[in-house]
C-alpha cells in the first residue's frame, strides 16, 4: 500500500512510522510526512479538538510563543503599513493583534473560527500561518492559494515544528495530536522554495520565512 503525497503529488510514499493509532507515510521526493485520509478526523471531531485549546489573547505566555514568528517576520518586512493575512488564525487571533500593534494592516481567516471568504479575495504583502499548516489535509491546495494571494516580493511566515529524522519522529509528542496530519522537514521547505522560486530562511527551529522573487 502507498499514498500519493498531498503536497507534491509524488505517487509513491513510504511507510515511515506506525503507532497504536495510525501509520505515517513519508514522501521520498519532498520529505513531507503525512497521515493518509483514512485516518483523518471528521470536521466535527477536529473542531472539538480545537475547542479544547486554551489560547487567549491576554495570555502573556502565548504572546511570547507567537513572538517566535512575529519578531523575525516584522524584521523581514522592514516597515509598517503593509497588508497581511493571518491564515488559520484560530479562535483568538493574537498573532494578527501583535502584527497590528507593529503597524501592519491585518486581515484574518480560519475555516472554523473566521470563515468569511472575503479576505481570500484580496492580495497581500505578507501571510502569517502559526501552528496551522500541520493540520492541512491537502497542503498543496493551501500552498498554491498562498502563492496566488501574495503580491510580488511577498513574504510567507510559517510556524510549525519540524521533524529531524525517523528515530526522533518515533518519540515526538507533536505527532500525537490527532489533528496533526502534515509534518514538515527543513528539506520540505527547501524543496518548495526551489520549485516555486522563493528564498527561504529558518530563523528558529519551528519558524520558516519564504519570499517571492517577483
Amino acid at each position: 500500500m502507498s499514498f500519493s503525497c498531498p503536497l507534491c503529488n509524488h505517487p509513491h510514499s513510504q511507510l515511515f512510522h506506525q503507532d497504536k493509532k495510525r501509520p505515517y507515510w513519508r514522501c521520498p521526493h519532498c520529505a513531507l510526512v503525512f497521515v493518509a485520509p483514512p485516518h483523518h478526523l471528521s470536521a466535527d471531531a477536529e473542531k472539538a479538538q480545537y475547542d479544547l485549546h486554551q489560547n487567549h489573547c491576554e495570555d502573556e505566555g502565548y504572546r511570547q510563543f507567537l513572538n517566535r514568528l512575529a519578531q523575525p517576520l516584522i524584521k523581514k518586512l522592514g516597515r509598517p503599513g503593509l497588508s497581511g493575512l493571518d491564515f488559520g488564525c484560530g479562535p483568538g487571533p493574537l498573532l494578527a493583534q501583535i502584527l497590528t500593534e507593529q503597524g501592519q494592516k491585518m486581515a484574518v481567516w480560519d475555516p472554523y473560527f473566521a470563515p468569511d471568504p472575503a479576505p481570500l479575495q484580496n492580495s497581500y504583502d505578507f501571510i502569517s500561518c502559526s501552528e496551522a499548516i500541520e493540520h492541512f489535509a491537502t497542503p498543496a491546495k493551501e500552498w498554491q492559494q498562498w502563492l496566488q494571494l501574495l503580491k510580488p516580493s511577498g513574504v510567507l511566515g510559517i510556524m510549525t515544528k519540524r521533524y529531524l529524522d525517523q528515530a526522533g519522529f518515533a518519540n515526538w509528542h507533536y505527532k500525537n495530536d490527532p489533528t496533526h496530519i502534515s509534518f514538515f522537514h527543513q528539506q520540505t521547505f527547501e524543496y518548495l522554495a526551489q520549485r516555486d522560486g522563493l528564498t527561504v530562511e529558518f530563523p528558529a527551529a519551528d519558524v520558516v520565512l519564504l519570499q517571492k522573487q517577483n
